[in-house]
């Protein structure tokens, strides 16, 4: 599994506390993991209700907005390693 750099892993432990993932470790989310779709141990299984709030919690702790209407949110919201990118891309 490929290392999460030190932003992912900031934003791996606000997933988990956010989202009260109890049986997920934040060094548990590969970088790379689809954070959407059916759960297994390659997906975390999220779904809309969880995006709104890490759209939230992504506002509040690193200060960048992800808008609703964005046509790019599939794609951003994808993996922890594209939402990183998004939060480096729009600070």
């Amino acid at each position: 599994m490929t290392q999460q750099s030190e932003q992912e892993a900031a934003l791996a432990r606000v997933l988990v506390q956010v989202l009260d993932l109890e049986d997920v470790a934040p060094e548990e989310i590969g970088p790379e993991m689809p954070l959407f779709g059916i759960e297994s141990d390659a997906c975390l299984g999220l779904d809309s209700i969880d995006a709104l709030e890490i759209a939230l919690a992504i506002d509040q702790h690193f200060g960048v907005k992800l808008q609703a209407d964005d046509e790019n949110n599939k794609a951003t919201f994808a993996s922890l390693r594209s939402l990183s990118n998004y939060i480096d891309a729009n600070r």
